[in-house]
């Protein structure tokens, strides 16, 4: 990678368990990505406000609430009116199988579930944004 990818790993919600995102932060850290951690329960305004300050590249919704599609909703929502749309939406935690191709037709980029690889999470990202 020639230009050091920035990436902002949220946790939406009142969801407080932020193993796994700290796990994701570390590892993508690891691979030589620029890491932005919020830490649990922020709002969707939080996130994009955070995004815009940070002038990240990616960004990361971790969410093991159930509450996916409406935070992964007002975040996109809140990206379009700031104009930043074009900046890719990555979700992992627990999520249905079932809610994958409605958060895709949203704009989501992907979703990592658990025992998704390291590898295959950067490798993505690091095409995604080649």
């Amino acid at each position: 990678m020639n230009k050091k990818v920035r990436i902002l790993i949220a946790k939406p919600g009142l969801d407080g368990h932020e193993t796994g995102a700290k796990l994701i932060a570390r590892a993508l850290r690891d691979a030589g990505m620029e890491v932005i951690y919020t830490g649990p329960r922020q709002t969707p305004e939080m996130i994009v406000g955070s995004a815009l300050q940070e002038d990240v590249n990616i960004i990361g919704l971790s969410i093991l609430s159930g509450a996916h599609m409406e935070l992964a909703s007002r975040v996109i929502e809140l990206m379009r009116e700031k104009n930043m749309g074009d900046i890719p939406i990555v979700m992992g935690g627990i999520i249905p199988k079932e809610d994958i191709p409605n958060l895709q037709s949203m704009g989501v980029k992907a979703v990592f579930g658990p025992g998704s690889s390291i590898r295959a999470i950067t490798e993505f990202l690091q095409k995604e944004l080649a």
